[in-house]
């Protein structure tokens, strides 16, 4: 009777570790095809119109998706991010690919060096729909429109 018990227990451990480890990998892609898309259409930005406009909401809304997905790459595994990097590639319809993937993630890792708490606070008040306003001369703000446009750069 014990050992049924034990392998059932031992069973639904199982079950749910590869469970966890399905929503983690899904959560890895997802995160990574958010900031994909968010670097694509801060891309299209930048080849437009030569700069990052910080009082256009829709830039703001796409810095955030960025550096929330740099932030998730603090401390993560090597599996979360080969997830991260397959959704990145997928997210940024292929702008972000093999020969560039190494700079993308090596730029979005060193924002984590960057006190991006202005830009963060502002993008989270633009997906509210609230009025919202960054400096540029804020210090942390040019840090990461600079590394930004050193990623966009490796993209091109």
């Amino acid at each position: 009777m014990f050992k049924r018990i034990a392998a059932a227990l031992a069973a639904l451990m199982l079950l749910s570790s590869c469970s966890i480890l399905k929503n983690v990998a899904s959560n890895a892609t997802s995160m990574g095809a958010n900031t994909g898309s968010g670097l694509a259409a801060i891309y299209n930005v930048l080849k437009a119109t030569g700069g990052i406009d910080l009082s256009n909401l829709t830039n703001i809304i796409n810095i955030g998706k960025i550096l929330t997905g740099a932030g998730s790459l603090s401390g993560a595994t090597n599996d979360f991010t080969n997830d991260f990097v397959s959704g990145l590639i997928k997210g940024s319809a292929n702008l972000v690919n093999s020969s560039n993937i190494s700079s993308v993630i090596t730029g979005l890792q060193s924002l984590a060096n960057i006190d991006t708490s202005a830009l963060t606070a502002a993008a989270a008040a633009a997906a509210a729909g609230q009025a919202t306003q960054v400096s540029a001369s804020n210090e942390g703000v040019a840090a990461t429109v600079n590394v930004l446009k050193s990623i966009m750069n490796s993209l091109q």
